[in-house]
């Protein structure tokens, strides 16, 4: 059972609705004004949200409006009660981010029955990492075609396989497509002023790519490009951003996505721009053995271009050959042909700037 915050100004509908919500096994905290409940929810965040439109000092729409702005509360599951019928002011608590509403009077049924539909869909949404591995898309399909907006959406209509090398966007491209990785491993490069390319990101099995510029609205500041051969599953730019505007779950999943890929790119920018030649070598490797090892126990081997390590450390090729040579007499790595092993994993990650 979940734990409700229950906002209503009114005292015989906030008592009679607690009752009804705690004799199905919830746990019920009470708040009589919406200020109350803004602080209740940003003190203990609940795992629902219920509350009247209608209130003095701080109406359900301004209550929502203060929760949605909060990163520790945004991504809770938000009920109106109403009692309005006219479809304006519902439709204006949709538009605000609200997953549902009841009008009152309600039976207990009625409100039970949003209740329960809320947990289940955020639980499923919560419940599950996207990127996982090539099984994650289809769980992710699974999922999110129990929600009911969503389930004349042919999201998994597209696949698409791509040779080593090949280009899967260019620079300057206009982004029609969220991009999953079914097989295979793509790299994002962006090239300098002086033709020095620096690979801004890699993405495995099972990781979407794309979805930074989707949100930016903005052509492509990058090139996409397989590593090796590759098959892509395509949702379309319109209905991905169905998923987003209608239904908070799958947008706070994305968005938690989209703040970690930005900190990370943020981080290895400063890694460029101040470490050692030595460490941004070793830092490569980790990242390396980090997105393709499969075992934390494991030693690590990976098949990559000298050119392709040393525009992930954003340095020259010519350094990083020099720097993998003092590694390898140095017993920190083995290397055969192309093929990296790293075989003193502690000494990488213990390099000194």
């Amino acid at each position: 059972m979940a734990n409700i915050l229950l906002i209503e100004d009114n005292d015989e509908m906030r008592e009679n609705t607690s009752e009804i919500l705690s004799l199905a096994g919830h746990h019920v905290e009470m708040a009589s004004n919406g200020k109350e409940g803004v602080i209740k929810a940003q003190l203990s965040p609940p795992e629902l949200i219920i509350c009247d439109i209608m209130m003095p000092e701080l109406d359900g729409y301004g209550v929502l409006h203060m929760l949605n702005r909060d990163p520790n509360t945004n991504h809770i599951p938000f009920i109106f009660l109403t009692a309005k019928a006219d479809r304006a002011d519902v439709r204006k608590g949709m538009e605000l981010g609200a997953d549902d509403y009841v009008t009152k009077p309600f039976d207990d049924v009625e409100l039970l029955s949003a209740v329960d539909t809320r947990l289940k869909k955020s639980n499923l949404m919560q419940s599950h990492n996207f990127s996982n591995g090539p099984e994650g898309f289809e769980n992710f399909i699974r999922q999110v075609k129990t929600i009911e907006e969503f389930t004349k959406i042919d999201i998994n209509n597209k696949t698409k396989s791509y040779k080593k090398k090949d280009i899967i966007y260019s620079e300057s491209n206009t982004p029609l497509y969220l991009y999953y990785i079914e097989k295979g491993k793509v790299k994002s490069v962006k090239n300098n002023k002086q033709d020095k390319e620096l690979i801004t990101g890699l993405y495995n099995e099972g990781d979407f790519f794309g979805y930074v510029t989707l949100f930016e609205n903005s052509p492509y500041e990058d090139e996409a490009v397989a590593l090796e051969d590759t098959v892509l599953k395509l949702i379309p730019r319109d209905d991905f951003f169905k998923l987003i505007y209608q239904n908070r779950d799958v947008a706070n999943t994305f968005m938690k996505m989209l703040s970690k890929e930005v900190k990370e790119k943020e981080e290895r920018l400063l890694k460029i721009a101040y470490d050692s030649v030595r460490k941004k070598v070793s830092e490569s490797l980790l990242l390396l053995k980090e997105r393709y090892g499969k075992t934390d126990s494991e030693q690590f081997s990976f098949p990559i271009s000298r050119e392709d390590l040393a525009h992930i450390a954003g340095t020259a090729t010519e350094t990083l050959i020099r720097t993998l040579t003092d590694f390898k007499d140095e017993g920190i790595v083995e290397i055969k042909g192309s093929t990296i092993t790293i075989v003193n994993e502690d000494k990488l990650k213990s390099m000194k700037n």
